[in-house]
């Protein structure tokens, strides 16, 4: 289990994406996959996906081909949460799945904890 395992879990088909995103997009070395927690949504905090520079007390994650960067804040809020990745009937996109959160709304795009 990698460092970065203990905050969020990357399943398989989200890390291979991600991988392909950063290929078709030529993503440069010093830009990662920023996770965080931002605050609203209609469950209080939401979750945010992005790509960027690390900035400063960042954690930083690397994977093969990519890194993650989380900041201290948001690392509270995503332990223990999983990104994976679905191309289903339903859509297409990356999904958090977090036990910790007490409350989610309907698109699962906001949560309490």
């Amino acid at each position: 289990m990698s460092e970065a395992e203990n905050i969020v879990h990357l399943t398989d088909k989200a890390k291979e994406q991600i991988k392909k995103i950063f290929i078709s997009e030529n993503k440069g070395p010093e830009i990662g996959l920023r996770l965080g927690v931002i605050g609203g949504g209609c469950s209080g905090l939401s979750y945010k996906l992005d790509f960027g520079d690390s900035k400063e007390n960042d954690n930083i994650f690397n994977y093969e081909g990519f890194k993650v960067y989380i900041d201290p804040k948001s690392s509270i809020y995503l332990k223990g949460v999983t990104l994976d990745f679905q191309d289903g009937l339903e859509g297409k996109g990356f999904v958090f799945s977090n036990p910790s959160a007490s409350n989610t709304c309907g698109c699962g795009e906001s949560f309490s904890v």
